[in-house]
């Protein structure tokens, strides 16, 4: 083998195993199954901008930092970790802004932030209750104060299982008026 043949060797070889390596370990988009939170939050924002917003980076970030203001539960836990939140520690919030700004899809920019911090896909919504179905008194009293929570109520001088019960039902035609008329129905309210 003459040398331009064996460079040409060497050449095809380093090529192929730079493709297998971008393959194994490239930037894979990232879905609701394997990064729930962070698809789903950066899906309804981007949704949600305006389309004078849209392509404009420093009004991303600002309508982002506003946005994260009312969060709650894993959405405000996923603000505070790239940054959006007031009391972050770090802030990466280039990695959303600017790939949003260049109109990349939600399942790229998730694997971008992953790449540079991996807890982003670790976080996961909590299980829904269906109100409409539950058997309220097989809850246990952490799930019936988030259910409370998830409505910004409160249960104050609540220090029974039934006092948090009695106040869900209570509320439960302003919040959901759906479950509430099905477990009229049920004869349970």
């Amino acid at each position: 083998m003459n040398w331009s043949g064996y460079l040409k060797w060497w050449s095809c070889t380093a090529l192929l195993v730079c493709v297998m390596f971008t393959q194994v370990y490239g930037l894979k988009p990232k879905t609701e199954e394997n990064c729930e939170v962070c698809v789903k939050f950066v899906t309804k924002f981007m949704a949600g901008l305006p389309d004078d917003e849209k392509y404009n980076q420093e009004k991303i970030e600002k309508r982002l930092i506003e946005t994260c203001k009312t969060k709650k539960g894993k959405d405000e836990r996923f603000c505070y970790t790239i940054g959006a939140a007031e009391t972050s520690a770090t802030r990466m919030l280039n990695e959303l802004t600017r790939p949003a700004s260049l109109g990349m899809p939600a399942g790229k920019i998730c694997a971008k932030i992953n790449d540079k911090m991996d807890s982003v896909c670790d976080l996961k919504y909590e299980k829904q209750i269906d109100l409409a179905s539950v058997n309220f008194r097989k809850l246990k009293v952490k799930d019936l104060k988030r259910i409370l929570s998830d409505w910004d109520e409160s249960c104050k001088g609540c220090t029974e299982k039934t006092d948090y019960i009695n106040r869900i039902k209570e509320l439960m035609p302003k919040h959901d008026p759906e479950a509430a008329e099905k477990l009229r129905q049920r004869e349970e309210l």
